[in-house]
């Protein structure tokens, strides 16, 4: 099938473009950019904005289906530039999608949709979304999975995946924000330590994405439904912040800071930022960051395996190994920090 990743450049598009490529589908990526790496695996790019609507619908014409990952991530920033890429930027998908009468559209999402300022369990995908956000990003993913979601119909086939806390070779995000905040003395464990979070390695969010997809275009029935994938297990969070310093030959995070004060700062910091304008650098708190880094935050992922027969390939353990295959030592280094 020709198929088009928005956002294909980016960390999970590529390796989501790996797995189609593996399966014999032409793919192509769309994004304000071309990549060299996309071009080399054979990936044609294409070039446009997604907030522009005329550029959205030539990129999809002739394709038969869509992976829309595209997005702005982060805890802070201008909530226009938001709503314009997270939310108009998937009505935009959508509609093209529909305009050019592709039926099988893959969304990713994000389970901050459902996150408030409480921990979650072992959630489920009947979690509603909440009244009040506490940052842009989550509340303009909302409103795109919602507008995905409820666009679906005979015509409009899709789904959206909530994938928590993506990690792996060549990640661009987690890792080298905290390797870059713990060498420079400005990473705390927040809260007691004992929060249990989910993550996922990217191969496996990109498995699922296509498992999801292969899926779909079997059976309709799975349409417009939203699906948490991650890991095993759930993680103790600073246990797997440690294991990654550690295997980034980082030393490991020592000072504390309790979730009430972090929070308290982090409002703090928050209304000082907005009065200033100040976009970039972000806080080095927010009441959104301080809540995901002392809270449990994990989910059910018993639908993903009912319904396209998801489980991840590829365990904790084999993918912190992969990801830093170049560390020596490693068993040594593993005694230091207990099991996940």
């Amino acid at each position: 099938m020709k198929v088009i990743v928005t956002g294909g450049g980016g960390f999970l598009g590529t390796y989501i473009c790996k797995e189609l490529l593996t399966k014999g589908h032409e793919v192509y990526s769309f994004s304000r950019n071309s990549y060299v790496h996309l071009t080399e695996l054979g990936v044609i790019c294409l070039k446009g904005d997604l907030t522009n609507y005329e550029d959205v619908k030539i990129a999809f014409k002739d394709m038969e289906a869509v992976f829309h990952v595209a997005a702005l991530a982060g805890v802070w920033g201008d909530k226009k530039k938001y709503f314009n890429i997270n939310t108009i930027g998937t009505q935009n998908a959508v509609n093209a999608a529909r305009e050019n009468k592709i039926k099988t559209f893959i969304y990713t999402s994000t389970p901050s949709v459902v996150f408030d300022f409480g921990d979650i369990e072992n959630g489920d995908e009947s979690i509603p979304y909440p009244k009040n956000y506490l940052t842009p990003y989550a509340y303009t993913k909302h409103l795109a999975e919602k507008y995905v979601l409820e666009n679906c119909d005979e015509d409009f086939h899709a789904v959206a995946l909530r994938p928590h806390l993506i990690w792996g070779p060549g990640d661009p995000h987690i890792i080298p924000r905290l390797v870059e905040k713990a060498k420079s003395g400005r990473l705390k464990q927040v809260g007691d330590g004992n929060n249990l979070v989910d993550v996922i390695y990217v191969k496996n969010a990109a498995v699922a994405h296509v498992q999801a997809f292969e899926k779909l275009i079997k059976d309709t029935s799975i349409s417009s439904r939203a699906y948490f994938i991650g890991q095993e297990r759930p993680v103790n969070l600073w246990q797997f912040i440690n294991q990654l310093l550690l295997h980034s030959e980082v030393e490991l995070i020592e000072d504390k800071i309790s979730f009430k004060t972090a929070f308290f700062i982090g409002r703090l910091l928050e209304i000082v930022f907005k009065f200033l304008g100040i976009e970039k650098p972000e806080p080095p708190m927010t009441r959104f960051v301080a809540c995901q880094l002392a809270k449990s935050h994990y989910f059910s992922h018993k639908r993903a395996n009912e319904d396209f027969g998801y489980k991840p390939e590829i365990s904790i353990e084999d993918g912190l190994n992969i990801t830093f295959s170049n560390v020596k030592e490693r068993k040594e280094l593993a005694q230091i920090v207990p099991e996940l």
